[in-house]
């Protein structure tokens, strides 16, 4: 179904492979420690190497999330996840990149858009991520791994966004790079985007309901109202 762009009163954001480069980043440090064995690796590329690992535990990444949160685990999960921010285990070696045209994107929608930010991070992750890359200002709710009962690929954090930014579930635009973003989006009554500049694969962010694929987050400009 096309986007129904009349019906978008709020914007809600994933931020790693979304508005941060941070899967690239990985894919990056990984083909660091593979180029010493790279003469075992298929084509002795470790660069593509790492980025099809990344990509293969990105879905059961997620998997475990939704794991964690039928079992009633999720909450353990997080604060370990805080307890590795606190020993600094979690933290960036460099600035976290950013994807390019995010300020000039989140300069424009901002007098338009109430935004918020839905992320499976810990509390303190995300908002140590936000705070580096300077976007905390742009966001009215920041919606973490430990704000709701259910993360991701659940709607509890978009119809939470929704409440914190004044509007209904369906008028809120999720915009991310993996299926369970389309997925928690779509089950909220939620329109999704899919970006193309994470992880997600064209085909499977088109069967898990996007309603409209860029290529790269600042795209989204070009299709919604500013006036």
């Amino acid at each position: 179904m096309p986007l129904d762009v009349l019906r978008v009163k709020a914007l809600c954001f994933d931020i790693d492979g979304t508005l941060c480069d941070t899967d690239d980043q990985l894919v990056l440090q990984l083909a660091r420690w593979l180029s010493v064995t790279r003469f075992i690796l298929p084509r002795h590329d470790a660069l593509r190497s790492a980025r099809r690992l990344v990509m293969f535990t990105e879905g059961p990444g997620n998997w475990l999330y939704s794991l964690a949160d039928r079992l009633g685990l999720d909450a353990q999960l997080e604060v370990l996840g805080d307890r590795f921010v606190d020993l600094g285990i979690a933290k960036s070696g460099q600035p976290y990149r950013l994807v390019s045209g995010i300020l000039v994107m989140l300069d424009n929608l901002a007098s338009h858009y109430p935004m918020a930010i839905i992320s499976t991070r810990g509390h303190k992750a995300t908002y140590r991520l936000l705070e580096q890359s300077n976007l905390t200002p742009y966001f009215r709710a920041i919606i973490t791994g430990q704000s709701c009962s259910h993360t991701k690929p659940y709607p509890d954090p978009v119809i939470r966004a929704a409440g914190l930014l004044g509007v209904t579930p369906g008028s809120c635009l999720m915009v991310g790079d993996t299926v369970v973003d389309i997925l928690s989006g779509k089950r909220a009554g939620a329109q999704t985007v899919g970006v193309l500049c994470g992880f997600g694969e064209r085909g499977e962010l088109n069967i898990a309901g996007a309603d409209l694929l860029v290529e790269s987050t600042p795209d989204l400009l070009n299709h919604l109202v500013l006036s």
